[in-house]
């Protein structure tokens, strides 16, 4: 697989982030529960530093969590529906194929805005977010409504017993609006390697691979993962995008207010940790309270980090998000 710098680098200023908002599913399964399931608890805790991830309801799709994500994020930032001009979701778990989920989301909030997904699995807000970023640079956006929301529960097989721990349900919201004087996004990257597509990849239901119904009792339409080339791979992207945005934005690690990486695994938390030498403290981690949430996972634990004040206007936030594709965003926020 190649190496080195591969990923688009760019800045985007004149942009913040006005508001942030979260909704994870009710209902709590914690490694105990799975262990019914023939899981190891201590296996999942040691090997990925994951408690317990929330489930979405029977009748929750992710167009359900996005709406509840995005009400609290425009309650936070006192922003009503009609001020809304653009809506992106970030998912790879739509309620349908077409319409897209963002439409859905876009009819439920009652708002006229021109509404779209966008597919980059567990780097897909950050794809998002540089998107919509972009628009309201231009000018032509003023109010985007950014959204990341996975239903990764129903992706996973239940057999598959070093896969299915890992993942769970949750969506996270940001509003955009132009600021003159925010830096905004200091420097980003998006990158991808598709030659790696086939280590995290849904084998059937799509034109290259029609989901049949024997296809569907062989399990193909579950996520397959080789977890130790993804974990590898990970980790190196991590650390090379990290500390090619960093040099790009011309600031040292050591000058960041906080870090949130894709809640994927502690393990590839802590080796990026260690490489960027940051200190332990700002780094921001809810992954064992939530698994893995896919493109849910920087957007829900940012707005955790703002509830908690830990984020404060000024500060330089470093946001990483890297899965299937294979694919990354790497970026540093002024807040």
């Amino acid at each position: 697989m190649p190496k080195g710098n591969r990923g688009r680098m760019g800045q985007i200023s004149g942009v913040r982030i006005a508001a942030t908002g979260s909704y994870a599913p009710k209902e709590i399964v914690t490694n105990e529960d799975l262990a019914a399931l023939g899981c190891d608890s201590e296996w999942i805790i040691r090997r990925t530093g994951i408690r317990e991830r929330r489930k979405a309801a029977p009748d929750e799709a992710t167009s359900d969590l996005c709406y509840e994500a995005a009400k609290k994020c425009m309650e936070n930032g006192n922003v009503d529906p009609e001020e809304i001009d653009l809506i992106l979701v970030a998912t790879i778990t739509p309620d349908h194929p077409t319409p897209s989920t963002a439409c859905h989301l876009q009819r439920r909030l009652g708002v006229l805005a021109p509404a779209m997904d966008i597919n980059a699995a567990c780097a897909g807000f950050m794809y998002a977010l540089v998107t919509g970023a972009q628009f309201v640079k231009s000018g032509n956006s003023k109010c985007a409504l950014i959204i990341g929301a996975d239903v990764m529960s129903r992706t996973i097989n239940p057999e598959d017993k070093k896969t299915y721990p890992l993942f769970g349900d949750g969506a996270g919201a940001v509003i955009l609006k132009p600021n003159s004087q925010s830096k905004g996004i200091a420097s980003y990257q998006l990158g991808s390697e598709g030659c790696g597509g086939e280590m995290l990849c849904i084998p059937s239901g799509g034109t290259r691979s029609p989901l049949t119904p024997e296809g569907y009792e062989a399990g193909k339409q579950y996520l397959l993962m080789d977890g130790r080339n993804v974990f590898k791979w990970a980790v190196r992207v991590v650390d090379d995008s990290a500390k090619q945005v960093l040099q790009h934005a011309d600031i040292s690690a050591s000058t960041l207010d906080l870090v949130i990486l894709h809640q994927a695994n502690q393990r590839i938390i802590d080796s990026a940790v260690s490489d960027l030498d940051v200190q332990r403290e700002k780094v921001f981690v809810n992954l064992d309270r939530y698994g893995n949430t896919s493109g849910a996972s920087i957007p829900l634990a940012l707005d955790e980090a703002v509830q908690s004040n830990r984020i404060k206007r000024g500060d330089q936030i470093l946001l990483c998000g890297f899965g299937a594709g294979l694919a990354w965003g790497t970026a540093v926020v002024h807040w």
